[in-house]
């Protein structure tokens, strides 16, 4: 990938890298005068083209908006893509963790072990079943849920552990599943991150274990609001029937062709199925996915090629043995090599018109849990420091070669600027 920042009057270009390839960065003149892009970047916006903009129409065409014969579709082809024995079209990831833990059976008093390096959402569904979140520190280097600290978090109450594929790294899985194994838990996977990403040559959510993905406008796959659970069909079956309001049928097998009006209502589910309108855009987002994904890995290059030796800098990792789908490129910074913290980065990445966001506030950081479980900062203290130093910075398949540019060049710049 070429990148070719955006020139402007009053910058100097570098030549190109030998090592890398990559174009010189452009800098302004004056040692003290910020890089500025003419307009702001982004962070991340969804990637729809007129192909999905044409299925969206014909499905608001057909006369089924709601779920029906698209959302079927969808959940078919999403499980042949992965190799996972089944599929369920929900309204989120959320809901999917949600529906998994009901389907489980999770009750009062339960524990399940998770990451305090997630979105609150990971941790929320545990307490809307009114069990008990056990939060368990973090590698330091995929910020994952780390799987030798585990087995001292069990106790007689456990019953599941949500390992989160952080950023699209693929958590450590195979001591995770020994454990879940030699103590007669279930695994349930937060793949929020995590399409598509391989453990092991193996694609995440094809184990046949409750895998929930996100479909949220920031992620690889986009279908606005939506996500998808992947599981074995029996489990998938009576998941199904939590998620649509306990009902024995759903409106497509009530009012499609040779449907019955007839139902029943066999447990206080929720409402928390997919509609056509998104299934419609997932079906397109799914057939481009392996595009988006190339566009991803050659934006990832050119960051870590540009920050890998910087001493300003801490890239993301992917060990030999994943495929990380790289949802997000979490930069680290290192404060021994600069005169400003984390926020005032981000301050000064944005009046270089440059967006940036930060995954995750930790969740032991909250005031909900803070107060619910009495926890300090320093209980997970890997976590803790990850936060303090992370940013994500741009990272999605609408990037042309001169926003890459930009985006090298403002970081750059203010290290530079700011460097001890």
């Amino acid at each position: 990938m070429s990148l070719h920042p955006n020139r402007s009057p009053g910058t100097a270009l570098t030549g190109p890298d030998a090592e890398t390839g990559l174009p010189g960065l452009a800098f302004p003149d004056s040692a003290t005068q910020p890089f500025r892009r003419p307009e702001f970047l982004l962070f991340s916006p969804p990637s729809i083209g007129e192909e999905e903009i044409s299925e969206v129409a014909a499905a608001l065409r057909s006369g089924w908006i709601s779920t029906g014969p698209r959302t079927r579709r969808f959940e078919t082809e999403f499980a042949a893509r992965l190799g996972a024995p089944g599929a369920l079209g929900l309204n989120s990831c959320t809901a999917g963790l949600h529906t998994a833990l009901v389907t489980l059976g999770l009750r009062p008093g339960d524990e399940v072990i998770t990451t305090p390096m997630t979105f609150a959402a990971s941790v929320n569904v545990i307490e809307h079943c009114r069990a008990t979140p056990v939060l368990v520190d973090v590698e330091p280097d995929t910020m994952n849920l780390d799987p030798e600290l585990i087995e001292r978090a069990i106790t007689p109450r456990t019953r599941g552990i949500i390992p989160v594929h952080f950023a699209g790294h693929p958590v450590e899985l195979d001591p995770i599943y020994g454990l879940a194994q030699r103590y007669g838990l279930t695994v349930i996977e937060d793949a929020a991150h995590a399409l598509p990403s391989r453990y092991r040559g193996r694609w995440i959510g094809s184990a046949g274990n409750p895998v929930s993905f996100s479909f949220y406008a920031t992620k690889n796959l986009t279908t606005g609001e939506g996500g998808m659970l992947a599981g074995e069909p029996e489990f998938l079956a009576r998941a199904r029937v939590v998620s649509l309001h306990g009902m024995s049928r759903d409106a497509w097998q009530r009012y499609g062709a040779g449907g019955s009006w007839f139902y029943e209502v066999e447990a206080p589910g929720f409402k928390y199925n997919m509609t056509d309108i998104q299934a419609a855009l997932g079906l397109v987002q799914l057939r481009r996915l392996d595009a988006f994904q190339a566009v991803r890995r050659r934006v990832v290059a050119a960051y870590s090629a540009a920050f890998g030796n910087h001493p300003a800098f801490q890239v993301p990792v992917e060990r030999p043995w994943v495929e990380h789908a790289w949802q997000l490129y979490v930069l680290r910074l290192r404060p021994e090599a600069l005169r400003i913290d984390r926020a005032r980065f981000i301050e000064e990445l944005t009046a270089c018109n440059v967006g940036t966001s930060v995954h995750f506030i930790p969740i032991h950081l909250h005031p909900y849990y803070r107060r619910t479980y009495g926890y300090a900062p320093e209980d997970y203290p890997v976590a803790h420091e990850c936060y303090r130093r992370t940013l994500s910075i741009p990272l999605h398949p609408g990037l042309t070669d001169a926003d890459v540019g930009d985006v090298i060049t403002a970081v750059l710049d203010v290290a530079r600027r700011f460097r001890r």
